[in-house]
């Protein structure tokens, strides 16, 4: 073994060692699997470019070559599959969205590198004053190539995604893995945009890999070491390409590659430039690690607000921020989730709880955490009811030290609250109240450096409690609304099935009444039975329509006879007892509406003449066609109405003269007009009677 190929065999056995430790822990996700599967991988293609290196002959390194780009290809599907699973609560939605992705970056590489393994790469001995080999691409190489540094781009910027979803505590456990895989899969960037531009490279460029896969495995195992590679449950954005810091950087990345590859081998050649790149990838981890380090972050907040005299918070930003994260929230959960990431982030605090109070249920749920997945929040609240905490959260006026109450409440606010760190500080308990309700709290641990809250933050922490308190009452309040909206909808839903069901029994009861009289008439019996198979066909079609009255009123538009129409509605006054009925329906021209939908129209409003004549009284119904339209009057003798009720309650819902009555059926005709574009109008006198006037166009105009 040569100190050439020392770099690579080490690197396999690191990666391979990881990857039995991931798969030797107890519980086993998606995202260990493949996690397992692609370091496995990894290992497997550097030992194969270790080979490379020790082979002294063309044939045995393109040989080499070859089978590490076999294994190669098979990296992409399973490091997307593990960038779009790993610590992520809703993975299932992009595993469904990325489904073609997924297929393509897993099929698409080995079909090219299995298809064409024997044209791949070409292996060239380099000239002086370099030594080593050249490996050039073949067509099939350089499409793989292309395949695999677009997959490259979208695991980093999946990843990317993730990480900046995490906030706290769940971010501090994820930083160095992500970190380590940044640096693996940007050295891969790299090593392929140079053989895209090259259509091959020098074989020495592969250390740059393994250098790469040796630094990110160390990341990896400090991550391993501070959680045990354990998972957080964050809930990305479905929009990953809309702001990816990723895809920026590559792109601009891609453009000016191949003027920096000609510029740093300028500076003493291929070989010098192996240990340059290994130094800058370190420089480079290093680097991230302390950008991403939040106790850094603090203090160079700190100094500067020390010694430049700046308040500690931008409260302006601070409230745009929270009134532009809260203001699209429809939900608690939401709201919470929302409110978690603000306080941690303006507050340097890591790990940030919110319960919300089930006031129907009482009891806590938990709303959002940048420390606790949900199953272990819930078994830490279990069995506590919120009276526990209303009278002692109820004494506080603002936020306050949990550290510093000795009462059962306190106690039990800490136990649902543990903390990470032994050097964050005291726990900080802040109640959301809105007036004299008690919504929730929200729980503050684990604060950068433990540094305590001053009396600014306290007082901006207050303030937005109290608005995040405002935007739950909110919440719950639309909440109760859009149930009551909900309720009073099935109400008047109800009522109108109710109304023409009643019609309906009414009819049957009226030919009921006259049965006993009329039974030894032939004529009778047969129009009783035709009366009583439409009335069953009614309320069936009633049954039938009783969906569509929970949404808008749609039509079911066709040709007809208005006459008919009317003619078959006047069967609901037969054997009305010293009832003078009164018919002029001249021949009209037919026209297209919802027949069943205008026979209801008509039925109303002949019972209603009928109720309103009693016995003795006089019904004129009469049909007519003006100026394109058909014109039904319905008059009677009756009662009448006062002028205010005609102006104020005859086509409102829930208003009636009528002892019996429920209100609804004018106003379900007035409904049914104007879904035709006709018009209803009545007319009428106490003590007179009253003359009901429909308009309908032959043709109503298209929707």
């Amino acid at each position: 073994m040569t100190s050439s190929s020392l770099q690579p065999f080490a690197a396999a056995l690191f990666s391979s060692a990881l990857a039995l430790a991931v798969v030797l822990r107890k519980r086993q996700t998606v995202a260990s699997g493949c996690f397992f599967a692609g370091m496995g991988i990894m290992a497997v293609e550097s030992a194969l470019g270790g080979m490379s290196l020790e082979a002294s002959q063309p044939v045995k390194v393109a040989l080499w070559q070859t089978f590490a780009l076999m294994a190669k290809s098979f990296l992409p599907g399973v490091w997307l599959c593990f960038s779009l699973t790993y610590s992520r609560g809703n993975f299932a939605e992009f595993l469904t969205k990325w489904r073609y992705a997924l297929l393509a970056a897993t099929f698409l590489p080995i079909g090219l590198a299995v298809g064409f393994r024997t044209d791949l790469v070409q292996v060239l001995p380099l000239t002086e004053p370099s030594e080593g080999w050249w490996v050039s691409f073949g067509r099939a190489a350089r499409a793989l190539n292309v395949l695999l540094l677009i997959a490259n781009v979208l695991i980093l910027m999946n990843l990317e995604q993730t990480f900046r979803s995490a906030v706290g505590t769940m971010r501090w456990r994820i930083k160095f893995a992500v970190v380590g895989l940044a640096v693996v899969f940007g050295a891969r960037i790299y090593t392929q945009s140079q053989g895209l531009l090259f259509s091959g490279y020098n074989l020495a460029l592969t250390s740059l890999e393994t250098g790469a896969l040796l630094i990110g495995c160390t990341l990896i195992v400090i991550a391993y070491l501070r959680n045990g590679f354990s998972e957080i449950d964050v809930y990305p954005s479905q929009a990953v390409l809309q702001n990816s810091l990723t895809v920026l950087l590559a792109g601009g990345y891609l453009l000016v590659v191949g003027v920096l590859a000609q510029f740093v081998a300028l500076f003493g050649g291929v070989g010098d430039f192996q240990t340059q790149a290994f130094l800058v990838l370190v420089g480079i981890a290093a680097l991230a690690v302390l950008l991403l380090s939040e106790r850094l972050r603090h203090r160079i907040g700190s100094f500067v607000s020390h010694h430049f005299q700046r308040p500690q918070h931008d409260f302006r930003k601070v409230w745009t921020q929270l009134t532009q994260q809260t203001s699209s929230v429809r939900e608690p959960g939401g709201l919470g989730i929302a409110a978690a990431r603000l306080i941690s982030d303006t507050f340097r605090v890591l790990s940030v709880t919110i319960w919300l109070v089930d006031e129907q249920k009482e009891r806590l749920v938990f709303a959002a955490s940048t420390f606790q997945q949900r199953e272990t929040a819930e078994q830490n609240a279990e069995g506590v009811a919120p009276s526990t905490f209303r009278a002692g959260l109820g004494r506080q006026t603002g936020p306050f030290d949990l550290e510093a109450v000795r009462e059962d409440w306190a106690e039990a606010l800490r136990r649902m609250s543990s903390t990470q760190f032994l050097a964050g500080g005291n726990r900080v308990c802040l109640p959301l109240f809105a007036g004299d309700r008690w919504l929730g709290v929200a729980i503050l641990a684990d604060r950068v450096e433990g540094v305590r809250y001053t009396v600014e933050e306290l007082d901006l922490l207050k303030c937005i409690g109290d608005q995040i308190a405002a935007g739950l009452l909110n919440l719950r309040l639309t909440e109760e609304l859009m149930l009551a909206k909900e309720l009073e909808a099935f109400q008047t839903m109800s009522t109108f099935f109710v109304h023409d069901l009643k019609n309906a029994a009414s009819s049957l009861n009226l030919m009921l009444q006259n049965l006993p009289v009329h039974f030894d008439d032939p004529a009778f019996r047969e129009d009783a039975l035709r009366g009583i198979a439409a009335t069953v066909n009614r309320i069936n079609d009633l049954i039938a329509r009783l969906s569509i009255l929970r949404n808008k009123l749609q039509l079911s538009l066709a040709e007809c006879d208005f006459n008919q129409l009317v003619i078959e509605s006047l069967q609901c006054l037969q054997g009305a007892e010293q009832l003078e009925l009164v018919r002029e329906l001249p021949p009209l021209p037919r026209m297209v509406a919802d027949r069943e939908q205008l026979q209801n129209v008509v039925t109303n409003l002949l019972f209603n003449a009928r109720d309103a004549v009693g016995r003795g009284g006089r019904i004129r119904v009469e049909t007519s066609k003006q100026e394109g339209s058909v014109v039904l009057l319905v008059s009677d003798d009756g009662c009448g109405m006062s002028p205010a009720f005609l102006r104020d309650s005859l086509f409102r819902p829930f208003h009636t003269t009528k002892k019996k009555g429920i209100g609804i059926g004018m106003f379900q005709s007035k409904l049914i007009v104007a879904a035709h574009h006709g018009s209803i109008r009545a007319e009428s006198e106490p003590g007179k009677g009253t003359t009901f006037r429909v308009s309908l166009p032959l043709r109503p105009p298209a929707s």
